[in-house]
């Protein structure tokens, strides 16, 4: 007959500890068998899973050091990156079209304006589509040591223009001058409709891209800040201003064109000649301003205009004749004062700072 195991030496081997053989002895009947309980299950099922944890707890330990090890490593990255980026910008100078993305994502400075931030983004936008013009219709190698001396000198004009596209921000909001979306579609649509932008829309974008680099969006940031600039002027040059509203109220009141112009036009090549272009002017020349050529062209004969502020001038035009399609003009011009003046005037007051010597 084989014997019974002895549960209570089994349990006397393990004191410290309540294990199944003592739950056993716990539930052992008469005969000193076994009595399966929910209790005695319960205690094995526990014994089992307390031997599992062990193995458990060390993976559970591994998440935490990959989630540790993984943060570490992406603030490394992040710091690595971004040193790399500061360094190739403002040690290296780089104008690669990898940092120039980066710099349309974090506003790196180039320089500060008065109390205005310049973003390196202006910077490489003015510089880059120098650099892409030169190199695809002029051939010039930027490699070389005149075309090296070439881009330096070109860095600094760049530099300059988007320090002074600040000075002319700040202005316009100090004199609340502003370019509207309808101002600036409306001029494209006056060139457009002169054909001085290519025959269709497919045409213009393939020549931006050729030329300058450029998608339409960016023609239009361009053409709107020197729109800006331009109203800036109109609203600070008070003097030409009064003059030409003194022009018109003598035209208004009955004098003749070619004596207003001789008194007050600035143009020495046509005030002593009546104001008179000395040439027809047809709807696609491109030597007159398309605000004066549309102007020309919704005058009847013998018809003046009013003020028309062309950008770099107010002027007053009249159609003396039509021959055909084309129309023989006189004109009456203010010149405005250069934008500079008000920009110098500015930052007497207002210094700038570059973050870097191009």
């Amino acid at each position: 007959m084989k014997k019974k195991p002895n549960l209570k030496k089994l349990a006397k081997i393990f004191p410290k500890r309540r294990s199944a053989a003592q739950e056993l002895i716990a539930s052992t009947d008469e005969n000193g068998l076994p009595r399966i309980t929910n209790e005695t299950i319960a205690a094995n099922r526990e014994e089992v899973l307390s031997s599992a944890r062990k193995y458990i707890y060390p993976l559970q330990h591994s998440k935490h050091k990959i989630v540790i090890i993984s943060i570490a490593l992406f603030i490394v990255s992040f710091i690595g990156f971004f040193s790399y980026v500061t360094v190739a910008l403002y040690r290296f100078k780089s104008t690669s079209g990898f940092l120039y993305g980066v710099t349309q994502v974090v506003p790196y400075p180039v320089a500060k304006a008065g109390s205005d931030f310049v973003s390196y983004e202006n910077y490489l936008f003015e510089l880059r589509h120098y650099t892409h013009y030169y190199h695809a219709k002029q051939q010039v190698d930027f490699a070389s040591q005149a075309g090296k001396q070439q881009l330096d000198a070109y860095k600094d004009q760049a530099l300059a223009q988007v320090i002074n596209d600040a000075y002319v921000k700040r202005l316009a909001i100090i004199n609340r001058v502003s370019v509207s979306n309808k101002e600036l579609n409306d001029q494209i649509a006056l060139v457009r409709n002169q054909n001085r932008l290519g025959a269709n829309e497919k045409v213009f974008e393939d020549v931006l891209k050729e030329n300058f680099g450029w998608s339409i969006g960016d023609f239009k940031r361009s053409l709107k800040q020197e729109m800006l600039a331009q109203k800036v002027v109109a609203k600070l040059d008070a003097g030409t201003q009064a003059r030409a509203k003194a022009a018109l109220a003598e035209l208004q009141g009955g004098a003749d064109f070619a004596k207003v112009a001789a008194q007050y036009s600035s143009d020495v090549g046509t005030k002593d000649n009546g104001g008179n272009y000395g040439f027809l002017i047809d709807q696609t020349n491109r030597d007159i301003p398309p605000q004066i050529t549309a102007a020309l062209f919704a005058l009847q004969p013998g018809q003046y205009s009013a003020i028309i502020n062309t950008g770099f001038s107010l002027e007053i035009v009249k159609n003396v004749s039509l021959q055909g399609s084309e129309v023989n003009a006189a004109q009456i011009v203010f010149t405005l004062q250069n934008i500079d003046t008000y920009i110098k005037e500015y930052k007497t007051k207002h210094k700038t700072h570059t973050f870097i010597n191009p």
